[in-house]
C-alpha cells in the first residue's frame, strides 16, 4: 500500500505541476478571440466616427492669411509625387483641396496617395516607396532609429500646419483641466512635468540621451498646496488622469514640458484608453477622463479636444511655458497663434540627403503648402488651423 501510495502521489503531482506553472492570468484562445473581437469593434467605431467627422466644417472663422507668402513657382516641374501617412488628410477633402489647387500652378504633377495611418509615414519612407510622409503626431524613437540606421541621417520635418483647437482625431490641442471647484487658475509646463512625470536620469532628445533634462524627487509636485492652493486645499493630494501611455499623447506632455522623451510617469498616474459602447458608438479616453474629473474635486486630467466634451463641473486652466507666465487661456485664437503653449504640429517628412538639394517637385510643392494660398485650403477644410507667416518662414529655411 505504500508503494501504492507513493506512485499515486507521483502522478497525482505530475498532474498538478502544469496547473501551478500556469499563471492565473495566461492567456487562453477563448481570451484571444475576445480580445481581438473587441479589437476589432474599436476600429471599426474608430472608422466610422472619423469619417462621420471628416466632411464636416468644424470651424468657418476667416483667418486673416496676409503674413503669409504667396505662392510663386521657381520652376516648372512635373511627375508623380507619391504621398503615405496620416489618414485624416484623406478623411477629410483637405488632400484633394492642395491637390487641385496645386495643380493649376504645376498642371504637370501627379499625385499617389496612399493616406492610411501616420504608422506608414517613416516606413514608406525607408522602403523607398514614398517621397513624403504625412504625419500627425510627432515622430517616435523607434522610428528615428530605424531611418538612421538605413540612411545615417535624419528624415526631415516640415510643420506645414498648426492642429485643431478641438476636433478629435485631427490633432486637437492638448488641455489642462480640473474640477469646477478648484480654484486653480493656471500652471507653467515645469509645473506639469512636476505633476504628471517622475524622477528621472535623463531624457531622449531625438537620439541622443541627454542627462541634463534630469531631475530628482525634489520636482515632484504631489498636493494642490505645492501649486499655491492654500486652505482646505494645501494639504490634498492631487489625483493625476492621463491617456494610455502607448497613446502618441503623452509624448506631448513630455516634449513640451520638460524638453525631451520619457517613459518616467507618475506612479499614481491614472491610464485611460477609448471604450466601445454597447451600441457600438466609441466612447473617447479623454471623454471618460472629463466624467470621471467632474466627480472628483481633487483631481487633474491632460485632454486633446477636451474642449468639446466639457461639462458644467470641470474647467481649463491656463498654461505658461515659464514659471510666473505670462499665461494663455485654451482658446482657438491661442493655439493657432501659438501663444498658448499646448498646440500640435502637423509634419510632412521627406528623406531629404543633407549633402542634397531637396527635389524639386517636392520642394515646390511643400513651398505651395505652406504659402498663402496653400494655407487657404486648410481655412476650406475647417478642422486644422492655418499658420502664422513667421512659423511659415522659419519651415521655407529647411528647404534651401
Amino acid at each position: 500500500m505504500m508503494i501504492f501510495n507513493l506512485r499515486l502521489t507521483g502522478i497525482l503531482s505530475l498532474a498538478l505541476v502544469p496547473l501551478f506553472l500556469v499563471p492565473a492570468h495566461a492567456q487562453t484562445s477563448a481570451d484571444q478571440q475576445r480580445l481581438d473581437k473587441e479589437s476589432s469593434d474599436e476600429q471599426a467605431a474608430r472608422a466610422k466616427s472619423v469619417t462621420s467627422k471628416g466632411r464636416l466644417r468644424a470651424y468657418t472663422r476667416k483667418w486673416d492669411l496676409s503674413d503669409l507668402p504667396p505662392y510663386v513657382p521657381q520652376v516648372k516641374v512635373s511627375g508623380t509625387i507619391r504621398e503615405w501617412g496620416s489618414n485624416y488628410l484623406a478623411d477629410s477633402p483637405l488632400a484633394g483641396y492642395w491637390e487641385t489647387a496645386f495643380q493649376k500652378f504645376q498642371p504637370d504633377i501627379k499625385f499617389d496617395d496612399h493616406l492610411k495611418t501616420s504608422e506608414h509615414a517613416i516606413s514608406a519612407l525607408c522602403f523607398g516607396v514614398s517621397d513624403l510622409g504625412p504625419m500627425g503626431r510627432q515622430i517616435m524613437w523607434d522610428e528615428r532609429t530605424a531611418f538612421q540606421r538605413e540612411f545615417d541621417y535624419q528624415p526631415t520635418g516640415i510643420v506645414v500646419m498648426t492642429g485643431s483647437f478641438d476636433v478629435s482625431g485631427w490633432n486637437p490641442a492638448i488641455g489642462i483641466f480640473v474640477n469646477k471647484a478648484n480654484p486653480l487658475a493656471h500652471l507653467s509646463l515645469k509645473q506639469l512635468d512636476g505633476i504628471f512625470l517622475a524622477p528621472r536620469s535623463g531624457a531622449w532628445r531625438g537620439l541622443t540621451f541627454d542627462e541634463s533634462l534630469a531631475r530628482g524627487p525634489d520636482g515632484n509636485i504631489t498636493t494642490w498646496g505645492q501649486l499655491g492652493l492654500t486652505g482646505e486645499w494645501a494639504d490634498k493630494p492631487i489625483h493625476v488622469l492621463g491617456y494610455n501611455l502607448l497613446f502618441h499623447f503623452p509624448e506631448e506632455i513630455t516634449t513640451r514640458s520638460m524638453g525631451g522623451v520619457t517613459d518616467k510617469w507618475n506612479e499614481n498616474l491614472v491610464e485611460y484608453a477609448n471604450k466601445v459602447m454597447p451600441d457600438g458608438t466609441l466612447k473617447l479616453a479623454g471623454d471618460l477622463m472629463l466624467q470621471d474629473l467632474a466627480k472628483d474635486p481633487y483631481a487633474i486630467a491632460y485632454v486633446a479636444g477636451g474642449s468639446k466634451w466639457a461639462g458644467p463641473q470641470v474647467k481649463t486652466v491656463a498654461l505658461g511655458a515659464r514659471d510666473g507666465g505670462p499665461y494663455f487661456d485654451l482658446t482657438i485664437e491661442n493655439v493657432q497663434s501659438r501663444t498658448y503653449p499646448m498646440y500640435a504640429d502637423v509634419f510632412f517628412y521627406l528623406n531629404r540627403d543633407p549633402k542634397k538639394p531637396v527635389d524639386p517637385k517636392l520642394k515646390e510643392y511643400l513651398r505651395f503648402l505652406l504659402s498663402r494660398e496653400g494655407q487657404q485650403q486648410v481655412v476650406k477644410d475647417g478642422k486644422y488651423l492655418p499658420l502664422t507667416g513667421e512659423v511659415a518662414r522659419e519651415q521655407l529655411k529647411k528647404l534651401e
